[in-house]
């Protein structure tokens, strides 16, 4: 493998590099194929390492490589069309819902979630913990945040613990009369939590979804739904019209 030196460019170095590194995986790499080491490719293009690792974080921003445990950098799969839910009036655990609960806790919000729901500290929260698997890869982390008022029928014995208790919750969630929601997408980095539940690496680039529900004039429950971000492509709405691709030159249709 020959030596490829850079032309000088107005442009960042590592975005040009990044140019180049994207015809060499198109032309000279298969999906799955783990990339030489960090030094033969710095190497290769005449690159410093930082150069380098700039640009292999930008290919993986984009979905094009994926860093794996015990394996290496390697080309990643086309993206996989991931529909985030179109009905403007179904609650979280309605028929057709794509998610799993996995756990179900009730405690005193953070000032964060405090503040998304609109309410005191003091005010005792459930947070349910759902999951969501694509073509058995794990591709989401929810946290769902709902306010004691918003399950005021609900008891502990008709929610003991884990998942149990989370299906009960969404249950007695869906007694209330929903007005709407409304929904915002962040590109974010993993926590720990979110890339241990996800097969990632912390700091991996993800989706943030948040939505906000509405029911009585308040907000009812807020959802904050973390997304892989290098092998999914969210879309929106009844035909999934709208999409994130994340890519260079990419826009919404």
């Amino acid at each position: 493998m020959g030596t490829t030196q850079l032309e000088s460019v107005p442009e960042p170095k590592y975005w040009h590099l990044k140019t180049v590194l994207t015809e060499a995986l198109d032309s000279e790499f298969s999906v799955g194929q783990v990339l030489p080491n960090e030094r033969d490719l710095a190497a290769r293009f005449g690159v410093a390492r930082a150069t380098l690792r700039q640009a292999l974080e930008q290919l993986e921003l984009e979905g094009r490589l994926q860093r794996r445990r015990g394996v290496g950098t390697t080309v990643a799969p086309p993206r996989m069309g991931v529909a985030v839910d179109s009905e403007q009036y179904a609650w979280p655990g309605a028929p057709g819902d794509a998610w799993q609960p996995v756990d179900c806790t009730s405690a005193v919000p953070s000032a964060a979630v405090a503040g998304l729901l609109g309410i005191d500290r003091d005010t005792r929260v459930f947070t349910v913990r759902r999951s969501r698997v694509t073509h058995g890869q794990p591709v989401a982390a929810e946290l769902l945040h709902i306010p004691d008022a918003s399950v005021p029928e609900l008891s502990a014995i008709d929610a003991p613990s884990g998942a149990a208790r989370a299906r009960a919750v969404l249950r007695e969630l869906q007694r209330l009369p929903i007005e709407g929601r409304e929904q915002a997408v962040e590109l974010g980095s993993a926590g720990a939590e979110d890339a241990r539940e996800l097969d990632r690496l912390p700091g991996s680039p993800v989706l943030v979804v948040t939505t906000r529900f509405c029911a009585e004039g308040r907000t009812a429950a807020v959802s904050v739904a973390t997304y892989r971000a290098d092998t999914c492509r969210l879309t929106f709405g009844a035909s999934g019209g709208v999409e994130i691709h994340h890519e260079p030159g990419a826009r919404a249709s």
